[in-house]
C-alpha cells in the first residue's frame, strides 16, 4: 500500500470539514419512527460505547485467538445501509438470520438472470481478496494477543499506537476498494431494473420485514454456481441484501454503524453469534452486548480495573466522532454510482485508509487496557467472568474466515512490527 500523499491528506481534510459544517441532509428511512433507540447518536453515547468496550473485554480476558478472529461477513465493507435497515426492523426480525434470508429471498425472485448473474460474477471475482480482507487481521490479532500475555519483544515498551494504526489503515483501504467495486455493480443492477421491478421493490418497506414476502433464498443458492469457494455464496448472498437496503435507504442510513463495529478484533462477536450459528430460527438478545459489558464493567472488575475501561468513551471520543464524518463522506461518494455518476476512487480509497487509522488507535486503546486489566485478574474474577462469557460447551477453531472455520492455522506473520514505531521515510 503507497502512503497517503499531499493531495490525498489535503483532500480528505477538506471532506471531513464539509462533513461537519454542512452535512448533507437526508430524511429519515422509510420505517423508521422517532421512538426507535437505535440512532447514530444513540450508538455514539458514552454509555453504549462504555458496555460494548466492556463486552470486547469480557470476550477478550476469556477467549483466545481463534475466537478473536471470528467476524461476520457484514461488518466489512458496509456502506449500504443493511446494518441500519436490521437494527430499526419493525417486524422484529433484524437479529433473527430469517431476516437476512427474506431479503435474499425477494431480491433473487424479482431480478433475472442477466442481473444476478453480475452478483454472480462480482462473487467470483471478490472471493479472493475477500478472504485476504480476512487474513489481513490475523498478524493484527496476534499482536494484541502477545500484548494480553506479555510477550513484548526486547527494546519495546509494548504495542505501538502508530503502528497499529498504520496497519489497520491499510486493512480499511482495502476494504474501502471493495467497497467501492461493490458500489459500482449494486448500481448497474439497479440501473438496469423495469418499472415491474421497481414497484416490486417499492412495496417492500425499508426497516419493515412485515411488508416482505415469505421467500426462501434457498432455492437460488442450490442451484449450480461456478465457483466453490466457501465464500462464493456468502459474497452473492450478501449483494443480494445489501442491493435492496442500499436503494431503499438513505445516506444516513449507509453512515450508521451500531456501537460494535469498530474494534472487532476481541472475540466479541464470537460470543455472541455463536449460539446462532447453523440455526434459521434463532434470535440474538439485542441487550446482550450492553448487560454482559455492564456486568463484565460493574460486577467483576475492582475500582482500580474498572478505570481503565472506562476512561476509554472520554479517550476515543474525537476519533469516533471523525469515524463518522468519514463513513458519511464515503457514503455519500458511492451513492454516486446510482445517479449513473463516477465517484472519485482515490478519495474513496483514501477516506478508507483515515477511517482504519482511527479504527485503529482505538483498538489500540482497547488492547492496552484489557491487557493492563488481565495481569491483576484474581482466579475468583476469572471464574466469573467465565460464567458471563456462558459459552459452556462451545470450543473455538484455530481461526475463522469470517465465521468459516479453519482446521489449521495459517502461518502468521511476525507480529513485531506492532511494538515500534514505524520508520518514516
Amino acid at each position: 500500500m503507497k502512503p497517503f500523499t499531499q493531495i490525498a491528506m489535503t483532500l480528505i481534510c477538506g471532506i471531513l470539514l464539509v462533513s461537519k459544517m454542512a452535512l448533507e441532509q437526508v430524511p429519515p428511512p422509510s420505517g423508521r419512527g422517532d421512538d426507535h433507540k437505535y440512532t447514530l447518536e444513540q450508538a455514539m453515547s458514552d454509555r453504549a460505547q462504555l458496555h460494548t468496550v466492556g463486552f470486547s473485554g469480557l470476550a477478550f480476558l476469556t477467549g483466545d485467538f481463534g475466537a478473536s478472529t471470528f467476524i461476520p461477513p457484514g461488518k466489512v465493507c458496509d456502506y449500504f445501509g443493511f446494518q441500519y435497515m436490521r437494527d430499526i426492523d419493525e417486524g422484529s426480525m433484524g437479529h433473527n438470520p430469517e431476516f437476512m434470508n427474506r431479503v435474499a429471498g425477494n431480491i433473487f425472485h424479482v431480478l433475472d438472470d442477466s442481473q444476478k448473474q453480475q452478483f454472480m460474477d462480482l462473487a467470483m471475482e471478490q472471493c479472493k481478496p475477500l478472504k485476504t480482507l480476512a487474513e489481513m487481521r490475523f498478524p493484527l490479532i496476534n499482536a494484541f494477543w502477545r500484548q494480553r500475555q506479555g510477550d513484548i519483544p526486547a527494546g519495546s515498551t509494548g504495542l505501538n499506537k502508530q503502528s497499529t494504526a498504520h496497519y489497520v489503515g491499510n486493512i480499511f483501504a482495502k476494504d474501502a476498494d471493495l467497497s467501492y467495486r461493490k458500489a459500482q455493480v449494486l448500481a448497474s443492477v439497479y440501473l438496469s431494473l423495469t418499472a415491474d421491478q421497481k414497484a416490486y421493490l417499492g412495496s417492500m418497506k425499508f426497516g419493515n420485514s412485515n411488508t416482505w414476502q415469505a421467500l426462501d433464498e434457498r432455492e437460488e443458492l442450490r442451484k449450480p454456481k461456478p465457483s466453490r469457494d466457501p465464500l462464493f455464496n456468502v459474497a452473492y448472498m450478501t449483494y443480494a441484501t445489501e442491493f435492496f437496503s442500499w436503494i431503499a435507504g438513505s445516506v444516513d442510513a449507509d453512515t450508521y454503524f451500531c456501537p460494535e463495529r469498530h474494534g472487532t478484533y476481541f472475540g466479541g462477536f464470537y460470543m455472541k453469534d455463536m449460539p446462532a450459528m447453523g440455526k434459521r430460527q434463532y434470535s440474538i438478545s439485542t441487550s446482550l452486548t450492553g448487560d454482559s459489558g455492564e456486568a463484565f464493567i460493574d460486577q467483576v472488575l475492582t475500582p482500580q480495573q474498572r478505570e481503565r475501561i472506562t476512561a476509554i468513551p472520554d479517550l476515543q471520543r474525537a476519533d469516533l466522532q471523525e469515524a463518522a464524518s468519514v463513513r458519511r463522506a464515503i457514503s455519500i461518494e458511492l451513492r454516486k454510482f446510482l445517479k449513473g455518476e463516477t465517484p472519485d476512487k482515490e478519495k474513496v480509497i483514501a477516506l478508507g485508509r483515515r477511517y482504519g487509522q482511527l479504527d485503529g488507535e482505538m483498538s489500540w486503546m482497547y488492547a492496552t487496557a484489557f491487557a493492563r486489566v488481565a495481569k491483576t485478574l484474581t482466579p475468583d474474577q476469572q471464574i466469573a467472568l467465565t460464567k458471563l462469557r456462558n459459552l459452556d460447551g462451545y470450543t473455538s477453531a484455530p481461526a475463522y474466515i469470517y465465521s468459516q472455520p479453519l482446521q489449521i492455522l495459517p502461518n502468521i506473520p511476525n507480529a513485531d512490527e506492532f511494538f515500534f514505531a514505524k520508520v518514516k521515510k
